[in-house]
């Protein structure tokens, strides 16, 4: 045999894994690293690398591993078109996952609309990014309107028929409230008009007389921490105490420390929480901690579902193609860190995942619903305020 042949045959053997390993299957996604959102997107930006890392740790999804593309928007919703048709044209994305945040992911779904291009909805909880029927968009973040579903099964379950529900006067406190108020109706709770208040306000006696008023069972706020501390401290100023009490941002740290002891028996509404026992969340917990050194929060949890979500659909439709891909997240239930995921398969918009219910126990939020997830029974009612003893 002459040294030509033998050499050629040597290079045959040497580089014939390099020809046949397949190519990356290519995840687009842009995150805001830089402007006023980038602290707030960092741990969504974190949770997709885990997710990455994970897999291809597994192997990759059928024998190819993941290759993130992750473009920064510079924190303005604007710039997310642009960047969406370069990961389309330019980066030839298998697929996409949406930016952080529903201005931008408006911008990044007309996009992928318009290129017939999957994306998996990962930050954008507005119903206003699905009011468009998209067909390629398919929604993995708790919606909105899932905020308030299960304080109103708890109200519903003891009992307590009239709600007074409060919110804050911003896009997502509004949609949330509306929601629930819709919800509550259909289920037969007697509840008046949302009472919207400003920013600006710390004392909430006029709404205390509407609910002494109108014998509200219920106390139903969407706001920030500040807002139901000063909620609570109203509360215990005047001495009165609703049977229930319910604040969203009542799990916020920022809450309890603005009204310490104050805040126990206190409901509140969580997307996530790393002592959640939603499907997969300790592996995803040691994962993200190990990675990164700190535990994964709400934004984490929503980069890191995504790309489950995205994954297990790639891996049903056998190919990247974005009608077997399209077909497969329509039909697909799968257990996430954030609850189940399920979707009308008209509008692509998430109905599985509802957020938990949490009640303030000694300072720590404890999961009170849904019953699969709960560490606590709900202590109810609401203790009147001169019942109540110092925690030591």
């Amino acid at each position: 045999m002459t040294s030509w042949i033998i050499r050629a045959l040597f290079a045959l053997f040497v580089l014939a894994p390099a020809f046949a390993a397949e190519p990356p299957i290519v995840v687009g996604a842009v995150v805001s690293q830089s402007g006023m959102l980038a602290d707030l997107a960092d741990g969504y930006r974190k949770g997709l690398l885990v997710w990455q890392d994970e897999v291809n740790a597994a192997g990759g999804l059928r024998g190819r591993n993941v290759e993130l593309r992750l473009l920064d928007d510079g924190s303005e919703a604007a710039r997310n078109s642009a960047l969406y048709q370069q990961l389309i044209r330019d980066d030839k994305a298998d697929a996409l996952i949406g930016p952080y945040g529903t201005a931008a992911t408006l911008m990044a779904a007309a996009e992928a609309e318009k290129a017939r291009h999957v994306m998996v909805n990962g930050a954008g909880s507005s119903v206003a990014v699905h009011r468009r029927l998209p067909r390629y968009v398919f929604q993995s973040a708790v919606p909105y309107a899932a905020f308030g579903a299960g304080v109103l099964q708890i109200a519903g379950e003891r009992g307590y028929r009239s709600l007074l529900v409060l919110a804050r006067d911003d896009m997502m406190s509004q949609e949330m409230a509306e929601a629930a108020r819709e919800s509550a109706l259909k289920q037969g709770f007697t509840v008046g008009p949302v009472e919207t208040y400003g920013g600006e306000v710390n004392n909430y006696v006029l709404q205390v007389v509407k609910a002494i008023n109108a014998e509200a069972d219920a106390w139903i706020a969407f706001g920030q921490p500040r807002d139901a501390a000063d909620m609570v401290k109203t509360l215990k100023r005047v001495g009165f105490a609703p049977k229930l009490f319910f604040a969203r941002a009542a799990a916020d740290p920022k809450f309890i420390e603005l009204v310490g002891q104050d805040a126990e028996f206190s409901l509140a509404a969580v997307e996530y929480h790393p002592r959640l026992k939603t499907d997969g969340n300790d592996r995803f917990v040691k994962l993200y901690s190990q990675k990164w050194s700190s535990p994964p929060n709400a934004a984490a949890a929503q980069g890191y579902a995504a790309g489950t979500v995205l994954g297990e659909a790639l891996r049903r439709a056998g190919s990247a193609d974005q009608e077997k891909l399209r077909a497969a997240l329509a039909a697909l239930e799968l257990d996430t860190v954030l609850g189940r995921y399920k979707v009308d398969p008209k509008t692509g918009e998430q109905t599985g995942i509802k957020a938990a219910v949490v009640q303030i126990d000694r300072g720590r939020p404890l999961a009170v619903w849904p019953p699969e997830l709960q560490a606590a029974k709900p202590v109810l009612p609401y203790p009147q305020w001169r019942e109540r003893q110092l925690l030591r």
